[in-house]
């Protein structure tokens, strides 16, 4: 594979958002590594470190990328210490075919299935006669569990190859929410506003510090992406901290058996180190573990 960063740190968008890509809502610090991988680099790269800018610049451009393009003893490696495996982008386009069949009550929406492929839909996508509007589609609630570098929530590159994937082609969750915003509003306030909705609705958790870095900025740069394509201009800053604050709500660090920071001492039963995300709707924090009650 060509030795291209797909993950830019140094990027206009990223330096300018890092701070808050960093952040941990729960514990008001820092995410950690929640990785041995870097372990050998020095004392502020051990697990559990907090992931710091100062500790970021210290590295090659080369480290902080995703699986597909770290060594095959380090993949194994994280594979057999953290059950790390990433799915190929066409088996998570099928997975969320699945999904949206069931909710628009018709096949092939949004593309057609062919072998570890599809053929994306050119026609503008149709909503069901029965009281379902694209503003429903957009507030739809999606979770990625233990999400990794979040490839069924955003399809910037294939996770299993690192191919490029061109917007109008993308299968994520998130990019079949700004398609059909795209298609159905070219007022930019509009617009704007409904993207908010898209990436306050789209939420997942991982463990480990580096992956969760990666998601998050594959998010933001999913913004950027359509950002760019829609209104052939840059993102203010102000909007990319927008977006930024949106994503370190809802794209957090956890250890998915006990819904706690990773890496938290189970002996202390306390609420600071069980997992608060934001429930946009409602303007108001929640536990995480109080979601799953719920029917």
């Amino acid at each position: 594979m060509k030795e291209t960063c797909i993950i830019q740190l140094n990027s206009f968008p990223v330096q300018t958002t890092l701070k808050t890509l960093l952040k941990d809502r729960t514990t008001q610090k820092n995410i950690i590594w929640a990785t041995n991988s870097y372990n050998e680099l020095g004392q502020q790269y051990e697990c559990d470190k907090q992931i710091t800018i100062d500790s970021l610049s210290k590295l090659d451009s080369l480290i902080i990328q995703p699986r597909i393009t770290k060594k095959s003893s380090e993949k194994q490696k994280r594979t057999r210490k953290y059950a790390e495996v990433f799915t190929p982008s066409w088996v998570c386009n099928q997975m969320i075919n699945l999904i949206d069949d069931s909710w628009f009550g018709y096949k092939g929406t949004f593309n057609t299935e062919t072998y570890k492929n599809w053929k994306t839909s050119e026609n503008k996508i149709k909503f069901p006669i029965y009281n379902k509007t694209w503003k429903d589609y957009v507030e739809l609630n999606r979770l990625e569990v233990t999400c990794g570098e979040a490839p069924y929530l955003v399809s910037r590159y294939d996770s299993s190859t690192g191919t490029p994937i061109d917007i109008k082609n993308r299968i994520g969750m998130l990019d079949r929410k700004l398609r059909i915003i795209n298609e159905n509003t070219d007022n930019e306030n509009e617009w704007h506003k409904w993207v908010i909705k898209a990436f306050q609705s789209i939420y997942g958790y991982e463990y480990q510090g580096d992956n969760l870095l990666i998601a998050r900025i594959n998010i933001l740069m999913t913004f950027v992406d359509y950002f760019e394509n829609k209104w052939h201009l840059n993102p203010t800053i102000q909007e990319l901290e927008q977006i930024a604050n949106i994503i370190s709500w809802n794209i957090w660090q956890m250890d998915g058996l006990t819904d706690r920071v990773p890496l938290s001492n189970e002996g202390e039963n306390t609420v600071n180190t069980k997992c608060k995300i934001y429930n946009w709707k409602d303007k108001k924090i929640v536990l995480y573990e109080s979601l799953k009650t719920k029917e």
